[in-house]
């Protein structure tokens, strides 16, 4: 098992269960965004749908993973940046959605840019997805 994981689980204050460890394993060696489906898939019958979804939402408490926005209002997860924490997202990072082969990319290094709201509006929080055709796929 890879010590990465183990020290992202102690940091976070959560006991290290084989679910937790799989999951987060897979999210380590996942270049694009994992939806529930797909970490079923990966898991096999290792593991029920309860336990998946249970611990994604513990993930993204924690401030390990973050949602990602979709067209068809489906749930894509992704790893966070280093700077999130429980409660506190950080991730205004751009992402991009291929149209190619369908993977879900978070370029960390492009952020998504501040909006002027009118007087009397406050943002919460602020989502960009760019769609188009991937290094991979071009």
């Amino acid at each position: 098992m890879d010590i990465n994981v183990l020290s992202i689980l102690k940091k976070n204050q959560l006991s290290v269960t084989d679910g937790r460890k799989i999951i987060l394993e897979l999210f380590l060696k996942s270049p694009g965004a994992l939806a529930h489906s797909d970490i079923e898939k990966e898991t096999g019958a290792s593991f029920d749908r309860v336990t998946v979804y249970r611990t994604l939402q513990t993930f993204v408490e924690k401030g390990i993973i973050h949602h990602i926005p979709t067209t068809d209002n489906s749930i894509l997860y992704a790893l966070c940046k280093q700077d999130c924490e429980a409660g506190h997202h950080h991730d205004n990072h751009v992402h991009f959605v291929c149209n190619e082969c369908n993977k879900t990319i978070c370029l960390d290094d492009v952020t998504v840019p501040d909006v002027k709201l009118p007087k009397g509006f406050k943002p919460d929080h602020s989502e960009m997805v760019v769609s188009g055709v991937c290094h991979d796929c071009r």
